[in-house]
């Protein structure tokens, strides 16, 4: 060792001197001290590294080389050491090495991430729908027909506001939206009597259905006035009325109102209409030509044919007008306060109008506006049937007259009641504007 260490140092005293061995040993000095500064650099950085939570992301970098910066004054002294020992030999080029670029990351020093909030799932409108009710229906009248404008109001559980609803042209009316519970039904229209349904129990999710709702015509019910005075002047306009109405402007319409809510007439109001009915010129003509009829199919054979039987035929016809005309319109609805005047329905099926026509032969309105049996009509018929037996030849005559012209006169009552009802209006002078029957 010592052989070669001599060698060595006498070959390099030889070829460099002494200077360039002094400069070699600097040189050395200064790589031990920057090798001990950099390991210390590293143990610091390993405490760091293990004091924080750090990530070291290595970064290839090719072509590129970290150095350590040095001080200027070991600048020199650094780049000699880079000097190849022999300047005629070409300098080795180090091949590049991937180098690791040091980059930490402090989580304690990043925003926080934003979360994911809780979204709110949206409303099921089935089970909304679920936990409600709903509640239909249909409203009629007694003949069926519905009834269009009806208010329907439906009271719920304590503490709910009532709800109000109107039946459309179909009648039909519908609520939604319903909290279980009991509730309380009621419909009202004009002219109708009331109905009420108290307990109708619905349970969440129910659609109820309920029957159809049928409503009566509800008792009509007329103000007496007390003033004499001014009934008296009401009956008057209705017989002025009465008196002008004519079919065509000839036929006499008297005993049709088309006013629904006319007033009463009083008891010589009556009296006067019948008489003006019984004298006036085409009540002559109507007899004359009912004896004609009877002339011409010889009833009652016992009177004859010619002049003399036709008077006959036409006598005894006049007799039954009058004796009709003034018990069944005058005597008997004085006496039991009735009128004698058909009232004009116009409204509603053709169903429930002759219904009504032909029931109005044995029904009558009271003076007191109620709805009564027909005492005066039917009575004025038998008791003119009855007083025939003085005039009709005696084989013609007994109960079976009674009876017979009794029917008869009722039947002719019903059948010009449905000619009142469905073709008089329209021809009939006089009417009243704004009188069209039952509102």
């Amino acid at each position: 060792m010592e052989t070669s260490l001599g060698i060595s140092q006498a070959s390099c005293e030889g070829k460099y001197g002494r200077e360039g061995i002094l400069n070699s040993g600097r040189i050395l000095t200064m790589v031990v001290c920057l090798g001990g500064a950099t390991l210390a650099r590293v143990a610091l950085a390993q405490e760091t590294q293990n004091a924080e939570t750090q990530v070291t992301l290595a970064l290839p970098l090719p072509q590129a080389r970290l150095t350590t910066p040095l001080d200027p004054s070991t600048a020199s002294e650094q780049s000699q050491q880079t000097t190849p020992p022999n300047a005629n030999e070409p300098p080795a080029i180090d091949a590049p090495k991937p180098k690791s670029l040091g980059l930490t990351v402090d989580f304690a020093s990043l925003p926080d991430a934003p979360r994911p909030q809780a979204i709110a799932p949206p409303e099921n409108s089935d089970s909304q729908q679920s936990s409600t009710a709903s509640l239909s229906g249909t409203v009629i009248d007694r003949n069926g027909a519905a009834l269009e404008g009806a208010q329907v109001a439906l009271t719920g559980p304590p503490g709910s506001p009532e709800r109000t609803v109107q039946c459309g042209n179909n009648g039909q009316f519908e609520f939604t939206g319903l909290t279980p519970g009991i509730y309380k039904l009621a419909v009202i229209a004009p002219g109708m009597s009331t109905f009420t349904l108290p307990e109708i129990a619905l349970h969440a999710g129910e659609f109820r259905i309920l029957p159809p709702v049928s409503l009566s015509v509800s008792p009509v019910t007329t103000t007496v006035i007390v003033n004499a005075g001014k009934s008296e002047q009401l009956s008057e306009e209705q017989l002025h009325i009465a008196v002008q109405q004519r079919v065509a402007g000839i036929i006499p319409n008297f005993y049709s109102s088309y006013d629904w809510n006319a007033p009463p007439m009083l008891a010589r109001h009556k009296f006067q209409l019948s008489i003006r009915s019984i004298i006036d010129p085409v009540s002559f003509l109507t007899v004359a030509g009912h004896a004609g009829a009877q002339q011409y199919r010889n009833v009652f054979p016992e009177y004859g044919s010619g002049i003399e039987g036709y008077g006959k035929r036409y006598g005894a016809a006049f007799a039954n007008h009058v004796s009709a005309t003034l018990l069944g319109r005058a005597v008997y609805p004085s006496i039991f306060h009735q009128d004698p005047r058909y009232f004009y329905k116009g409204n509603g099926t053709i169903g429930s109008r002759v219904l009504y026509a032909i029931s109005t032969a044995v029904i009558a309105r009271g003076d007191d506006g109620r709805w009564q049996p027909n005492y005066s009509r039917v009575l004025g018929h038998f008791s003119a049937a009855a007083i025939s037996n003085l005039y009709y030849p005696p084989s013609d005559r007994g109960a079976s007259l009674v009876v017979f012209n009794g029917l008869a006169g009722i039947g002719e009552n019903a059948v010009s009641n449905l000619v009142r009802e469905f073709v008089l209006k329209r021809f009939t002078s006089h009417v009243p504007k704004g009188a069209n029957g039952q509102p």
